[in-house]
Formats: C-alpha cells, sequence, structure tokens
C-alpha cells in the first residue's frame, strides 16, 4: 500500500492552434464534442445545470455538474465521484490556445487515487490529442473509442 502525503492533482495541456473561441466551443457544445469525446449529451454546457455524458460504445455515462463557466474563459465540471475538473483557454498572440486541464478531488486509498490519477492524465491528453486534430485538421482520430480495444 501507498501512503501519500498529498492527494494527487493531475495536469494535462496542449496548444491548439486555433482561437479560443473556437477552442471553448468544442467543448461546450456537444455538436462538437460527440466527434472526439463522449457519443452522446443531454445538452450544452451551462452553469449551474447538471449535464449527461454517454459513451454509448462502452454502455457508459455520468451526470456532471457544471459549477462555474466563465466565457472563453474556464469551466469547471464535478464528476459524480467527486472529483473535477478545471478547464482553462489561455490566448497565445497569432499561435493559438493552450488548453490546460486540472483534475483534483481524488479519495480512496494511496494506490487507488494514485491509479486513478495515472488514467486520468492519459485520459485527458487523448481528448486534447483529439481536440487538436480535429480543429486544426479536421481529423476524427476516434482515441477514445480505440483506447478500449478489447472491451
Amino acid at each position: 500500500m501507498i501512503t501519500l502525503e498529498k492527494v494527487p492533482v493531475v495536469k494535462a495541456e496542449m496548444l491548439i492552434r486555433k482561437p479560443v473561441k473556437e477552442v471553448f466551443e468544442a467543448l461546450v457544445n456537444p455538436e462538437i464534442t460527440t466527434k472526439f469525446w463522449f457519443t452522446k449529451s443531454s445538452g450544452r454546457l451551462e452553469q449551474g445545470k447538471h449535464i449527461k455524458w454517454e459513451w454509448e460504445m462502452f454502455d457508459v455515462s455520468d451526470t456532471l455538474y457544471v459549477k462555474e463557466l466563465q466565457e472563453n474563459e474556464s469551466i469547471l465540471i464535478e464528476w459524480p465521484d467527486g472529483t473535477e475538473d478545471r478547464w482553462m483557454f489561455t490566448a497565445k498572440e497569432d499561435i493559438g490556445t493552450v488548453v490546460t486541464v486540472i483534475n483534483s478531488g481524488f479519495t480512496g486509498e494511496g494506490d487507488e487515487m494514485v491509479t486513478r490519477a495515472m488514467d486520468s492524465v492519459g485520459g485527458y491528453t487523448m481528448v486534447l490529442c483529439a481536440i487538436k486534430a480535429l480543429l486544426e485538421h479536421d481529423i476524427c482520430l476516434n482515441v477514445v473509442l480505440d483506447s478500449k480495444p478489447m472491451e
């Protein structure tokens, strides 16, 4: 068993060579997000709303809560397990947008938290790569679907 002094906090980050407005819209608008992350959504992300996301290929869904949403700046989502994702969008003049995802609030024993944190950083890195491919090159990578090929 691993004993931790601090609860893990995960950070994934990617430069996407598109304006902040376009990158932000890709995450709040399920018509776009379903092209690279989940397959179905109960609606657009809006502050104070509960939104159901589905990954039909895995027969899995989650209902998340949008705690904060600052247009073109940040989104704070709370998942049913109590973890939170803070998505931040930083414009880089004449280059694009740096998207930073910070996932925190892991609970459980040390080993369990470390495993969940490692899975999380890998998952968010895949999602950021998928957003980048879609927005910059109009390519659907299917990385979420293909991340569990034996299931």
